[in-house]
């Protein structure tokens, strides 16, 4: 019998003004990879503070606050970035476009590509089934999800159903610590739900001392977050769209946050 694989480290920081970088270690290989690049300089010094050598990026998505770090951190580490086919010529020193069904190597770790469009026309997730952790750039956040730049409201909730469909207990990390605000916001949306006014006085709690509310869960998500409650009566009702197909729930809860 093979002997258990080990979890990879995974180092999380603040970056930016309410960015997070994200380190990941192969234990087995070595192998470093920085999931997106907000910041060169912020990524560089949290890799000198672990003592780890950078050998790959791994980039969910084109936007800058992702991937401005990317050309710097090259140079100096000779790393491998691997990124999105579906904006691939706008994801600076790519080496590798992937795409859904794709997997590949990360050392000893199998890496698992979900297309997960609507924020950008691109956007990809990383999945690790062996570590049960995916790392979901600003697709879903905790409590949240991102902004419908480039796709449709239909294929943002597409995306979702992608992510809520992983198993309970995956751990997500995303690109940002919205947690807050998308908690007071959720409160307008479901306000009678109990769990989520636990963990509304959880956040809250976190916040104040100052500590970071991720990674998330994906079971924790499916019950407190409005953006993959859909189908909740209670949201339905409150939003006047009982018999609506559950994508266009979905974008009005997404219209309202908007305008939050």
């Amino acid at each position: 019998m093979a002997a258990p694989q080990a979890s990879p480290e995974i180092h999380q920081f603040p970056c930016l003004k309410d960015n997070y970088g994200v380190l990941l270690r192969d234990a087995a290989t070595g192998v470093v990879a920085a999931i997106d690049a907000p910041n060169g300089d912020e990524v560089a010094a949290a890799l000198k503070a672990k003592g780890w050598k950078l050998t790959h990026i791994l980039t969910t998505h084109r936007h800058g606050d992702h991937t401005d770090g990317n050309l710097a951190l090259k140079a100096a580490s000779g790393c491998t970035i691997i990124g999105p086919k579906g904006e691939a010529d706008l994801v600076p020193g790519i080496d590798k476009a992937v795409g859904e069904g794709d997997t590949f190597m990360l050392g000893s770790l199998e890496v698992r590509v979900l297309e997960t469009p609507g924020h950008t026309k691109g956007h990809i997730t990383y999945w690790i089934p062996s570590a049960a952790v995916a790392f979901a750039g600003d697709t879903l956040f905790a409590l949240g999800c991102g902004r419908v730049f480039e796709g449709s409201m239909e294929q943002m909730w597409g995306s979702l159903q992608k992510l809520a469909a992983l198993p309970g207990a995956t751990r997500v990390y995303c690109g940002h610590e919205y947690t807050l605000a998308n908690a007071r916001f959720a409160l307008t949306i479901e306000p009678e739900n109990a769990a989520l006014q636990a963990r509304v006085k959880e956040i809250e709690a976190l916040r104040a001392k100052g500590e970071t509310t991720l990674p998330t869960r994906i079971d924790v998500e499916l019950a407190t977050n409005p953006f993959l409650r859909a189908t909740s009566p209670a949201i339905r009702k409150r939003l006047g769209l009982e018999t609506a197909p559950d994508w266009q729930v979905f974008g009005e809860v997404r219209e309202r946050k908007n305008k939050s």
